[in-house]
């Protein structure tokens, strides 16, 4: 199969929006987050607007702690487990990849094996896993523990959880199940192979009770951005979400990550970086910003000191908004997502003010503001500069964002031949332009 050169485009979703003051607006629809058909009506608009996936992020666990601040922007505190959601949103879709988050803190290989296996079937080869480690406490304490293991061991525990749930998927070859009826023969015996791993953090003597998933392997994604994530990334990732506000930021991402591979024995090509956007679509550029200005607007600041507190591990809440914030009020390290505290710091040593901070504090995102030819005119400088594959974009209002993207930019992109017209093939592999892996005890 031909390696695809046009852009990538998957969708981050979160019910009403990803803007924090999304659930606010005038046009949110209340109880959006445990509705499947809201949720149906949102991946049928993205599917007709030929997105690559549809793709849920999620963490175990609701915050404990800080009730009355997380009641404001209430991320995660009510939502669907996300392969049982597109499980239920397979049989609606045809084409549209479906990805999710499942925690190698918490989970253990062969649940996530046959989870993803399963949802390969049923989507007839769209799933995804974003092979992830937990980076909040309070996934922590919802599994016996006070807080999270140190970054790095969370790291080698995931790249051996890795390595068992590929080698669970290998359990069938692919042509193991033959269906001789007249000698009564569902399966040849020959081809199953069971996995005797031995290891640090796993002892698996067993096999997957499933026929190998169509595409070899649901997609693997990542989203490290620390040292440690690099290199795991650069090993095993197959589409990862790229860092960086600004293009010379992503730049230096997309070339250290890439240039990594070679030492794993791995092309380039294998490997698909998305820039994590915001995009909003307007009449005009200002217009555009009019609009983030207004739902900013909304943002309590209780909310925004939350956000700091969780990424920073931190609480700078007794300082006052209007005056910078003491550099010596960062700490020297974190435990938790180390691209979004180095975005904070790097914040804070600006010499911002707490407010200042709360309002620009992105997660690492960047925001393209315009109508769909000034929005396409950034899409198409980052690609072509070489800083991403293509956008993991984070639609800040939903439906609206979704329906103005896919009705007006994508139109745009199509016409200056840098998007798809139609899907190329049947699997999220085929459409993303990645080989299907043989299995390691083909013959």
């Amino acid at each position: 199969m031909a390696l695809r050169r046009n852009m990538v485009l998957g969708g981050l979703f979160e019910a009403n929006g990803y803007h924090s003051s999304a659930w606010l607006l005038p046009g949110a629809q209340d109880k959006a987050p445990t509705d499947v058909d809201y949720f149906r009506r949102i991946i049928q608009i993205a599917e007709a607007g030929l997105l690559d996936f549809f793709f849920l992020a999620d963490t175990p666990a609701a915050r404990t702690e800080n009730l009355d601040a997380w009641t404001r922007g209430p991320l995660y505190m009510n939502m669907l487990e996300p392969i049982t959601l597109l499980s239920a949103l397979a049989g609606t879709t045809a084409h549209i990849g479906l990805g999710a988050t499942a925690s190698t803190s918490f989970y253990e290989p062969f649940n996530v094996a046959r989870l993803f296996a399963s949802l390969d079937h049923i989507s007839h080869g769209r799933a995804a896993w974003n092979v992830v480690t937990s980076a909040n406490d309070f996934a922590a304490r919802n599994f016996g523990l006070d807080r999270l293991p140190p970054h790095d061991r969370r790291y080698a525990r995931a790249r051996e959880f890795l390595h068992v749930v590929r080698g669970l998927w290998d359990t069938w070859e692919d042509d193991a199940f033959i269906y001789d009826k007249a000698n009564a023969r569902m399966f040849e015996p020959s081809k199953f192979h069971v996995l005797d791993h031995q290891g640090e953090f796993f002892k698996v003597h067993g096999a997957l009770n499933m026929a190998r998933p169509p595409q070899g392997s649901p997609v693997i994604f990542q989203a490290g951005a620390s040292e440690t994530g690099k290199a795991f990334a650069a090993e095993t990732a197959e589409v990862v979400f790229g860092t960086g506000a600004t293009m010379e930021e992503a730049l230096a991402f997309y070339r250290d990550l890439k240039g990594r591979m070679p030492a794993y024995n791995r092309h380039p090509d294998a490997l698909k970086i998305l820039s994590g956007v915001s995009i909003v679509v307007g009449d005009s550029e200002a217009h555009a910003r009019e609009k983030w200005a207004s739902w900013q607007d909304k943002v309590h600041i209780d909310i925004g000191l939350l956000y700091l507190k969780t990424d920073l591990e931190t609480d700078l809440s007794d300082l006052p908004l209007d005056e910078p914030v003491p550099p010596h009020r960062v700490p020297a390290t974190s435990n938790h997502h180390q691209v979004y505290f180095q975005e904070i710091a790097g914040l804070i040593h600006q010499g911002l003010t707490l407010r200042e901070v709360c309002r620009r504090y992105n997660r690492s995102k960047a925001i393209f503001f315009g109508d769909a030819a000034q929005v396409a005119d950034q899409m198409q400088a980052w690609v072509e500069a070489g800083a991403c594959d293509g956008f993991m974009i984070a639609f800040p209002v939903l439906p609206d964002s979704l329906v103005e993207f896919t009705t007006q930019v994508v139109p745009e992109l199509q016409r200056r031949g840098l998007f798809r017209t139609a899907y190329q093939g049947t699997t999220l592999r085929d459409n993303l332009g990645l080989r299907r892996p043989a299995s390691r005890h083909a013959r």
